[in-house]
């Protein structure tokens, strides 16, 4: 695998977190890491969930991770893929991480959540999920 995406562009990740989350020390370390792997990393707080659809917009990414610790994770990523529909970018797949209860990642993988990294995941395997990932979602997977 390398981190080249299926058209020839590196892939660009953007990493977001919601502004009232003040831990932001794993995605950080995340962000750092996807670059030193060679991804085009973003990140970005967002208040309302629509600005990260904007920056995803505008920064024409491939995948969206949202990172939240404080809670409120049913409702921020409903309202990401709802952005996201109208937008007409559900091509864009989105990924989360921080400390999301299992009832929830039940839920959110049902919304159309692709992977979820919680505490302790290494950063060589969120590069490794996410690169099968862009190719399973994008059809290029083996």
């Amino acid at each position: 695998m390398s981190s080249e995406a299926p058209n020839g562009k590196g892939i660009r990740v953007l990493l977001a977190k919601p502004t009232h989350d003040v831990h932001d020390r794993g995605v950080r370390l995340v962000a750092r890491r996807l670059r030193d792997y060679g991804f085009e990393v973003i990140f970005t707080n967002f208040l309302l969930a629509q600005e990260a659809v904007a920056t995803a917009v505008e920064e024409d990414v491939d995948v969206i991770g949202v990172s939240v610790s404080a809670g409120g994770q049913i409702p921020i990523f409903e309202d990401l893929f709802a952005g996201l529909k109208d937008k007409n970018m559900e091509d864009v797949m989105v990924i989360g991480g921080g400390v999301i209860p299992p009832d929830d990642e039940v839920t959110l993988k049902g919304m159309g959540v692709q992977a979820i990294f919680g505490p302790g995941t290494s950063a060589e395997e969120a590069r490794d999920v996410i690169l099968q990932s862009v190719d399973n979602w994008r059809g290029d997977g083996e």
